[in-house]
């Protein structure tokens, strides 16, 4: 009996060797070496001496020694062979949690040919100038050096990857990099015009297929994508079974009061079709609206679909599988459900992405993004040289990857990129982070360091080419009026409290020459009394902040006090303080800041005549009382009453 040490049986698992199979092949362990650093003798004409573990007991790991297999001995060369070759996972795609990233999702395109509720905003997107975008060769060039490092599988997403002019060639082109490594080239597609163009597709190396199809009635799909052309997706679907392309799947987003009724219709597709139909909860991207009230759990869908198929069975998942899948007694098809709101499958993500305008994404939901295709088009950037730089930065970007994406309450309120520009699976321009981490020779070529968004540098294997005084960024704070989308809307006041509030604002309006407070003291100015009109300007302009302010909630106010005071150092000056109240929902600073605004204006108006060259000075609010985030005072500043 020999005891295989832990960290090595570890090891042969987590490259997906199985432990008998490798105790037979003594020369696997100079793989194993290369992965774990660690000497491990093994004699081929005997078997092979391995190490107790003194620290921990593994009764599993207890295995009969093991022979020569019966295998002809061209096979038997043909595995060792294999086996003598066998190269360790890229650390530049093995994050911190040991997860390598052998799925690589690129965008080839922000166009899309439909305008769906839940990833187009309303309003549109902004496309990027063309040169902005990738070019086929960029594409094929990050394809290949990803492919190298051990990227198996690869999917094309857009927006619409089929309305690319060369998406036949281009797929014919990624087919080749099978012959280096590349097992699986998927494409995820809303079948508008695929059927003309999928067998070319098939017969250039595209090996699986998603479509996006959330609904089965024509007038709801019209509803729902804003254009016609249910009967185009159904024909491609048609096609793909024609041309046995496995997996085939079908995603649905289910949303509550929308599509959730046509579960069992989905469900009915695959009966007698060796079709997956997945069930996707609704996520939060940028301008798509997303309310909890519209998303439908996993749970309850799949209590929904147990009420009337009690006989649903789980199906064993694959270790990098993004939905938990089942199947119904009978039928040719399966069912899934990706439940990236109510249960992440954070802890088994291997994917990556690239965007369609060449930043690299290391979570869907974390819009920290550097960009590769600047860094491919400064001098020698598809060279050596540049490869070595471009692997450097993924690798980084790659170890800033967080364990688990952020829980529902925070992808609520997230900035992130619209879905239609992350590829399946949305592109808002969002405000860069100081690259804190990125090595700055690897930043010196023009525009390169504004394409780069930071990556946490706390367990950061590169820190030796990171200058020494680099910190992380500070917390993005939000804009209460604006959405994710970058769309202005008014706070939503419904739910708060009423309780008093106060708020207290000061201006001051200095002058360039002494005539101009002369009038005011005389109360001869020619256009009237300067105060007594501007305290009545202060108190007309907080009551209308409303129809001034375009997101301001018209309130009750209670009590509007306008303070003037003359001052007359040097030329002279007219200080402002304004102090609003109102019992209500939300504050009144902005009521104050009107006051103090509309009195120094007025002032400004009314003396013009005398002093052009008066300045506006100090406006800011001083003080706030009431209302959830307490209360606030200036530090410093003393509060003066008109004399």
């Amino acid at each position: 009996m020999v005891a295989l040490p832990t960290a090595v049986r570890r090891a042969l698992t987590g490259q997906g060797i199985h432990i008998q199979a490798a105790l037979q092949y003594p020369r696997l362990y100079t793989a194993i070496h290369k992965i774990h650093r660690r000497s491990i003798v093994s004699n081929a004409a005997t078997a092979p001496l391995y190490t107790q573990n003194t620290n921990e007991s593994f009764q599993n790991d207890i295995f009969v020694p093991p022979t020569r297999p019966n295998l002809p001995a061209t096979e038997f060369s043909d595995r060792m062979a294999a086996i003598k070759e066998a190269k360790p996972f890229s650390e530049f795609l093995t994050d911190n949690f040991n997860r390598q990233h052998n799925y690589l999702r690129i965008s080839i395109t922000e166009r899309c040919n439909l305008r769906c509720l839940y990833c187009m905003p309303e309003e549109g997107i902004d496309l990027s100038p063309p040169s902005h975008l990738l070019t086929t060769e960029e594409i094929l060039h990050l394809a290949k050096l990803f492919v190298s490092q051990g990227v198996t599988k690869i999917r094309l997403t857009g927006g619409e990857p089929t309305v690319r002019k060369d998406i036949v060639d281009l797929i014919t082109e990624l087919g080749k990099l099978k012959a280096i490594g590349l097992k699986e080239l998927a494409m995820t597609t809303n079948g508008i015009s695929l059927a003309r163009k999928l067998p070319q597709m098939v017969q250039g190396g595209l090996t699986a297929l998603n479509l996006s199809l959330d609904t089965l009635d024509e007038f709801k799909f019209q509803f729902m994508t804003r254009r016609k052309g249910l009967s185009n997706v159904l024909k491609s679907i048609d096609t793909a079974l024609s041309l046995n392309i496995q997996p085939l799947k079908v995603n649905c987003v289910v949303m509550s009061k929308v599509n959730v009724d046509e579960i069992p219709s989905f469900l009915a597709m695959t009966k007698d079709q060796p079709i997956e139909v997945r069930f996707i909860e609704y996520m939060p991207f940028a301008g798509n609206k997303w309310e909890s009230g519209k998303m439908i759990t996993y749970q309850e869908m799949l209590d929904q679909i147990r009420q009337s198929h009690p006989d649903l069975q789980k199906v064993q998942d694959h270790k990098n599988d993004t939905s938990k899948t089942y199947q119904i007694p009978g039928y040719k098809g399966k069912l899934g459900f990706i439940t990236s709101m109510t249960h992440n499958f954070c802890g088994t993500c291997n994917r990556l992405r690239i965007t369609s305008d060449g930043n690299i994404k290391v979570c869907l939901f974390d819009n920290a993004e550097v960009s590769l295709r600047d860094m491919m088009r400064r001098d020698g950037g598809m060279g050596p040289e540049g490869e070595k730089r471009l692997l450097e930065v993924i690798g980084i970007a790659v170890k800033g990857k967080k364990e688990k994406h952020a829980g529902l309450g925070e992808l609520e309120t997230m900035p992130n990129r619209p879905m239609i520009l992350i590829g399946n699976g949305y592109q808002q321009r969002l405000p860069s982070k100081t690259p804190s981490n990125i090595p700055t020779y690897l930043l010196s070529a023009p525009h390169i360091g504004q394409s780069v968004r930071a990556y946490s540098t706390s367990r950061n294997p590169y820190q030796s080419v990171i200058a020494a005084d680099s910190q992380d960024p500070a917390p993005a704070q939000k804009l209460t009026h604006v959405l994710p989308s970058g769309a202005a809307h008014m706070v939503p006041i419904h739910e708060k409290a009423i309780t008093t509030r106060t708020a207290k604002a000061v201006s001051m309006i200095r002058f360039s020459n002494p005539e101009a407070v002369k009038l005011i003291r005389s109360n001869s100015n020619k256009k009237g009394d300067v105060l007594s009109i501007s305290r009545i300007a202060g108190i007309m302009a907080a009551k209308k902040t409303s129809e001034i302010i375009p997101l301001c909630h018209p309130i009750s106010i209670s009590k509007v006090q306008v303070n003037l005071r003359i001052r007359d150092d040097g030329n002279g000056a007219i200080d402002i303080l304004t102090i609003v109240t109102c019992d209500g929902k939300t504050g009144v600073e902005m009521e104050a800041l009107t006051a103090a605004t509309g009195a120094a204006l007025t002032v400004y108006d009314m003396c013009k005549a005398v002093d052009k060259n008066m300045i506006l000075d100090g406006t800011r609010v001083v003080e706030k009382v009431g209302g959830k985030s307490g209360d606030w005072r200036e530090e410093g500043w003393v509060e003066w009453s008109e004399s």
